[in-house]
């Protein structure tokens, strides 16, 4: 294999996340990300996902909130900045981080329906056991670093309402651009219209959707808001493109490159039956592959037809959409290396031994 087929996978894997991801995830998540920042009280988020905020509140709360999120992992990274340079513990924000693109309600209906019940169970299970303890993990080792964060962010806060009703209405209508044109495509709702108003491709009827809710919520903040409003709304959402966007092209470029060398019969030949080395090599391989929503279960489904055990197969539908090497990079920029270290280890560590136990007592 030449350098030039090598660089061309990148640039087909780069093609394609450009063309399929940037316009209706990407953007509505950055727009979301400055709106949090710019209208959501600081008060609310130290409240009830702050340092100091009660874990059987915090925990469960970041959980629920990431299984109605339907992202990737790359997508869900500017939401949870915002929670966190709003005032989120660690704990918190890294939960959501995690469960989003992990176990998301749609990510997990789609599971169920392809590679049946059982798993669609245990990915949820598996998905929020990891979150628990990664946001456990991240807590107990960054304890000091956050307490000193909170004394900052506490000493910003101004008593003051949660939010007005109509920046509540702009985030919800933002958060319906994100989540919409996700949810509908994923229940083929295209199906049950004229092909000719989607000219007979599903992607075309994604991007209509996504069009028709990005204007009437650009039109609501025009209506509502103020110039300066919607100048420091956009300015911070642009803070999140300069600096996360690079760096998920970077990887998502890297991951083609990857692609390439790596030949899938070699992968296949070492993620049969579930030993502890098949259940770590999925997991690793998913938490290095980058799998927009919905994409993991088929890719799963095709290497389970193929020979995979349903171990390794477990730990890749939880590695796989839970984080990638773009992830991995915007994280590092985010959160710094220490932290995106631990995260990274901690839930490849947790994937590989739900999968391992799971493979060897469930689907023994």
């Amino acid at each position: 294999m030449d350098l030039v087929e090598v660089v061309l996978g990148g640039l087909e894997a780069l093609i394609d996340y450009i063309a399929y991801h940037v316009l209706t995830c990407l953007i509505p998540a950055f727009l979301l990300a400055g709106a949090i920042v710019s209208f959501l009280s600081r008060d609310v988020i130290i409240r009830y996902l702050g340092v100091e905020s009660r874990k059987y509140i915090s925990f469960p709360l970041a959980s629920v909130t990431g299984t109605f999120i339907a992202a990737c992992s790359c997508t869900v990274i500017p939401i949870v900045s915002g929670l966190y340079k709003k005032g989120s513990s660690i704990g918190p924000a890294f939960i959501i981080l995690w469960v989003t693109p992990a176990a998301n309600i749609l990510a997990l209906t789609y599971t169920g329906a392809i590679l049946g019940l059982d798993m669609a169970i245990m990915r949820f299970i598996s998905a929020i056991l990891t979150a628990a303890i990664v946001g456990l993990t991240m807590v107990s080792i960054f304890r000091r670093e956050e307490l000193t964060r909170s004394s900052k962010t506490s000493s910003l806060v101004v008593k003051s309402k949660v939010i007005e009703s109509r920046s509540l209405i702009l985030i919800i209508l933002l958060a319906i651009t994100l989540l919409a044109p996700n949810y509908l495509g994923g229940l083929s709702i295209h199906k049950l219209l004229p092909e000719s108003i989607y000219l007979g491709n599903p992607y075309i009827f994604k991007i209509e959707v996504f069009l028709i809710l990005l204007i009437a919520t650009l039109i609501y903040a025009y209506k509502l808001f103020s110039r300066d409003e919607i100048y420091s709304w956009l300015h911070e959402s642009l803070w999140f493109v300069k600096m996360i966007f690079p760096l998920l092209l970077v990887g998502v470029f890297i991951v083609g490159v990857i692609g390439k060398l790596l030949p899938r019969e070699v992968i296949e030949s070492y993620l049969g039956g579930s030993s502890i080395l098949s259940c770590f090599l999925a997991t690793l391989i998913g938490a290095l592959s980058y799998f927009a929503t919905m994409t993991e279960a088929p890719f799963v489904k095709m290497l389970t037809s193929l020979g995979m055990g349903r171990g390794p197969a477990l730990g890749l539908l939880l590695a796989g959409p839970g984080e990638s090497l773009p992830n991995w990079l915007a994280i590092v920029k985010v959160f710094g290396l220490r932290r995106a270290t631990v995260y990274v280890l901690v839930t490849i560590a947790i994937s590989t031994a739900t999968a391992y136990i799971a493979g060897n007592t469930i689907w023994r």
